[in-house]
Order: C-alpha cells, then sequence, then structure tokens
C-alpha cells in the first residue's frame, strides 16, 4: 500500500512538470536570432555510445539548412527506459562530453542569449526559448523510440558564434532531468546537402557566456518537490 502510494504522488509530480505553464520570455540578451549563414553542406553527427548504465543508442545528424537557413536535425534513437520516467528531454549542452563519459561535464544547456530554464520554454515562440533546448521547442520524446527531421532556426553549424555547437554535444534526460547518455558531435563531411526537412514521428568562435549552473533547474525544481511530497506521503504509514 505505501508503495503504490508513493508511486502515485512520483508519477503526479512527472505529470505536473510535464504540464507545466510555458511562457515566452527572452534571455537577458534578447531573442535568439535567426541564422541565415550556416555554411552549406556543412554536417554534424553525434553518435550515442555503447553503455553499460543506458540501453539508449542511435545517432543525431545536424546539417546546415537550405541556403545556409537553420540547421536541419535528424533523430533516430531507441531504447529508452520505462515511459513512467518520460517524457524525454533532449539538448544541445554547453560543453562537450570527456573522455571518461561523464554527462554531467556537459554542464547546462547551450543558451547563448541567457534566457534559462525558467519557466519552460514556449514552442509557439521558439526563438524566446535556450538555443539548446530542441525537445523544449521540437517535442519530448514519449516512446521507446523516436525518428524526427525539423528545422531549427537559430542553431549553427558555423563557428566562431554562440550558438555554434559542433564542439560541443548533445544530452538526453529523464522528465526529472537525471542525464541518461550524451554525445559529443562530430563533423562528418563539407559536401552540399539540401533537404527538405520533413515532419518527425514520436515513438514510432566565441562561445556562450561561461556556464556554472547545473542543467534541468526548471525540472530539478519539481522533483525537490517530488522529494516533499513522497516524505510527507511516506510518514502517513509511519
Amino acid at each position: 500500500m505505501r508503495s503504490s502510494v508513493l508511486l502515485s504522488a512520483a508519477s503526479g509530480l512527472a505529470l505536473a512538470a510535464a504540464q507545466a505553464p510555458q511562457v515566452a520570455v527572452d534571455g537577458k540578451l534578447g531573442p535568439a536570432a535567426v541564422i541565415s549563414d550556416n555554411p552549406t553542406g556543412v554536417t554534424y553527427v553525434a553518435t550515442l555510445p555503447d553503455s553499460r548504465t543506458s540501453g539508449i543508442r542511435g545517432t543525431v545528424s545536424a546539417t546546415a539548412g537550405e541556403n545556409g537557413l537553420g540547421v536541419q536535425f535528424t533523430i533516430n534513437v531507441s531504447g529508452f527506459p520505462d515511459s513512467a520516467l518520460g517524457p524525454f528531454m533532449y539538448h544541445l549542452h554547453d560543453q562537450p562530453v570527456p573522455a571518461n563519459g561523464n554527462c554531467t561535464a556537459t554542464k547546462a544547456h547551450l543558451d547563448p542569449y541567457e534566457r534559462g530554464e525558467v519557466p519552460l520554454c514556449a514552442p509557439g515562440s521558439p526563438q524566446t526559448c535556450q538555443v539548446g533546448d530542441l525537445s523544449g521547442k521540437h517535442g519530448n520524446i514519449t516512446g521507446g523510440s523516436y525518428a524526427s527531421t525539423y528545422l531549427d532556426l537559430y542553431a549553427s553549424v558555423k563557428p566562431g558564434i554562440g550558438a555554434f555547437f559542433g564542439n560541443r554535444s548533445i544530452v538526453f534526460h529523464t522528465s526529472n532531468a537525471t542525464r541518461l547518455t550524451c554525445a559529443n558531435f562530430v563533423l562528418s563531411n563539407a559536401t552540399s546537402n539540401t533537404t527538405t526537412p520533413s515532419t518527425g514521428t514520436n515513438g514510432s568562435s566565441t562561445t556562450s557566456p561561461p556556464i556554472t549552473s547545473y542543467t534541468g533547474a526548471a525540472s530539478a525544481t519539481v522533483a525537490s518537490l517530488s522529494v516533499v511530497v513522497l516524505g510527507v506521503a511516506a510518514s502517513l504509514f509511519l
């Protein structure tokens, strides 16, 4: 009985996190700029590692958009854990994954406009979201696998600007911001590619300012509330 109550409380808080208000808020340095001068034909690929701690596998490919407008992302990943831990989020992070594979070392989301993670990204106004908040702008992962192709107007494969992510990483999280797996982007090719983005499916240089805070602030706040509620629930049965 006790375990079922605790599980119910945790599930309810995870749902609350997913349904938290999404408010359009510019960064301290203004809204994100549309990148229209990406070098055409440039592609970066992040390949998720074989890991004993995560069964998630797949790739994230990023190619300069047609005529240099934005970046076309192609996500193809599978092996996500129980859906109760979702929806799963993924973001471009400010720092690369070190040789030891520690995802925490990637620090916070790529956020050159200093927008922060709270309030949550409003996907209807993507220019107000963090540049690196891909799932916030384009949708979370709700199933065991995910395949999607979309155009992001605010990321860049052009070295020398804050929105450039070619020397950075991508990280996948649970709904409470726990980091599941991560990988660095690697330059794949520089041949012309002007593929038109398609609709995705779910389940079927200057650098940015120095980052010292832990990513997942919005979800971490809900996670902290979860600890309090679980403690209260547990005390009822003592």
